[in-house]
């Protein structure tokens, strides 16, 4: 008498998703995640190393810093960028910049120094406390956004636009500054929970109203989503923004970033992977990305860690 084999499929019924297309993952350990106050910097040697095991694994892009932060980032930059084409990586590179035309320079100083483009990803608060902090009109992140975002195409960069706290800004305002990004040149609007607000309901509802502005603009723009983990949701809000059309996701590995940390790399790709449908990555290098990124940073991973050193 034979046994009969039970069907096992690869995906859940259950776990149905609207949007089945391979997302872009972006890395922000080298820029976002460092801003942990207990995270240190790593050696330029060691980012080289991070940068490549990325590129490995499959990862699209990578914020390797804020060079206009000073001569230290500047040079960094400088080195991972060249250290970047001299190896024909894959991957591709970014680096941060306030909406100040000054940060952007440096950024087109290191793709003529080096042939390797970098994406600018140009940031200014918009939410009404940032706009209280600040003592920002929107008028004046309006016109500095659309300043910044001209000059970097003007040089030849692509230009993401990334509004901070976008979770907690209202959508006039973010319908205002989307508009006025795209018309100026931006090819990407980057969403950001910068504190970790947004639910997945959140999620999904932010980017699908970032998406019907930019079908009501007849535009060709891509939406990044950016996350924390303050309420504990940064992976489910990851994945719930993907599912309603965030064609890219940042992470950083062992989730570290401000506060109690940004989505987390290592977990996003497992996720992904396991799910079977979005085809795969080399996710037996996690552990190495892990433990390089722990040496460099001497950030620790939680103790119950599933990927990475005592309970993996």
């Amino acid at each position: 008498m034979s046994e009969a084999k039970a069907e096992v499929e690869p995906v859940s019924v259950w776990n149905a998703a609207r949007n089945l297309t391979r997302p872009k993952l972006h890395d922000e350990t080298l820029r976002d995640g460092l801003q942990n106050p207990t995270a240190l910097d790593p050696t330029v040697d060691q980012k080289i190393e991070i940068v490549h095991l990325l590129d490995e694994i499959g990862i699209d892009s990578v914020n390797i810093g804020l060079p206009a932060a000073g001569p230290r980032p500047y040079a960094d930059c400088i080195a991972i960028a060249q250290a970047m084409a001299s190896s024909k990586l894959k991957i591709s590179a970014a680096g941060a910049a306030r909406t100040l035309v000054q940060d952007i320079g440096p950024m087109a100083d290191v793709t003529q120094k080096t042939g390797v483009v970098m994406e600018v990803m140009t940031f200014i608060g918009s939410s009404p406390i940032r706009q209280y902090v600040e003592e920002w009109s929107i008028e004046l992140i309006r016109k500095r956004s659309v300043e910044a975002i001209a000059f970097g195409v003007k040089e030849g960069l692509p230009v993401t636009y990334v509004t901070e706290d976008t979770t907690r800004t209202p959508p006039h305002v973010l319908r205002e500054l989307f508009m006025a990004a795209i018309d100026a040149g931006a090819h990407r609007l980057c969403l950001c929970d910068t504190v970790g607000h947004a639910t997945p309901d959140g999620a999904r509802n932010i980017v699908e109203f970032t998406r019907n502005l930019i079908a009501g603009m007849g535009a060709e723009v891509g939406i990044d989503w950016h996350g924390h983990d303050d309420r504990g949701f940064a992976l489910a809000n990851a994945l719930a923004a993907m599912d309603a059309g965030a064609d890219r996701i940042h992470g950083c590995v062992l989730g570290v970033g401000e506060r109690v940390g940004n989505t987390s790399l290592e977990h996003l790709l497992r996720n992904l992977e396991r799910d079977g449908r979005y085809g795969t990555w080399k996710t037996e290098k996690i552990a190495e990305l892990c433990e390089k990124v722990y040496l460099g940073t001497e950030f620790p991973p939680r103790p119950d860690h599933p990927y990475f050193r005592p309970s993996a």
